[in-house]
């Protein structure tokens, strides 16, 4: 499998566009038009609210859906020509951990690289272990764990083989803020070793502490793009009581999408 030189984009996303198909009612467009592109070996977070489409372009993105129109390649294949080579470029964790409870954690993580047709399966998942601060753990049920304990198991099993690229949809999901900030420090150190990471959220602090580029879905397309440095300068510092109040993540969010009525055309300059 030859994989794209680094100057490529990890994933380039055009005109995406998908609607659902709802029997005696309007067809639901759920993408109009989605356009990004994130580099090799950063973290981009997909911010939306829920129903704006997130899981639905992960899913293209790994082939597990087709789109109506637009095209995708990751890690330099297409999604559609190319299936099989994106899926053994990638790894998905969705939005609820794929572990076996019944299994302990080295046995999940034996069993993910043994799937993957892996050489010397103990070692990997040793070193894994080590690498997501579970060894103390390794022999216990995962019935055991901790939310944030079982999360890092789950992306530690869609790290086996070292996959270029791994979409993370809604990966905090329920987690207490213990466990959402262990899973952070996580994916932070999956970047720091050259993994491109797209992560798909609602939780406006998590792209703010995670993303190196973030892109806003509302109403089927992408309404801004951009650092968060970026996303502040559509908004003008607040002065309080003589101090420049830089605005929040949160209220770029508000101030872009509103109250889901009507669209907004806003965007970062890239």
């Amino acid at each position: 499998m030859t994989m794209p030189t680094t100057s490529e984009p990890a994933i380039r996303v055009r005109g995406l566009e998908k609607s659902y198909r709802i029997p005696k009612q309007e067809p639901l467009h759920v993408l109009r038009g989605v356009d990004f592109e994130v580099s090799r070996g950063t973290i981009f977070a997909l911010l939306g609210s829920n129903g704006a489409g997130k899981t639905t372009v992960v899913n293209i993105m790994s082939t597990l859906l087709k789109a109506d129109a637009g095209a995708v390649t990751v890690n330099g294949f297409d999604v559609v020509t190319q299936a099989a080579q994106v899926r053994e470029s990638i790894s998905l964790t969705g939005q609820f951990a794929a572990v076996d409870e019944i299994l302990t954690g080295r046995e999940n993580l034996v069993l993910a690289a043994r799937l993957r047709h892996l050489k010397e399966a103990g070692k990997i998942a040793d070193k894994l272990l080590e690498r997501f601060q579970l060894i103390e753990a390794a022999g216990r049920r995962v019935a055991t764990y901790s939310g944030g304990m079982r999360r890092r198991l789950d992306i530690a099993m869609s790290l086996t083989g070292n996959p270029p690229a791994i979409f993370l949809d809604e990966p905090t999901t329920g987690l207490d803020p213990q466990s959402r900030i262990e899973v952070w420090r996580a994916v932070k150190e999956i970047a720091q070793l050259g993994t491109t990471v797209l992560l798909t959220t609602q939780y406006l602090e998590e792209a703010e502490q995670l993303a190196d580029r973030i892109a806003i879905l509302h109403q089927g397309r992408i309404i801004a793009d951009g650092t968060l440095d970026d996303l502040k300068q559509l908004f003008p510092p607040a002065k309080v009581e003589y101090v420049e109040k830089q605005p929040t993540l949160e209220e770029i969010f508000l101030a872009i999408v509103g109250d889901g009525r009507t669209g907004s055309s806003v965007r970062a300059e890239r």
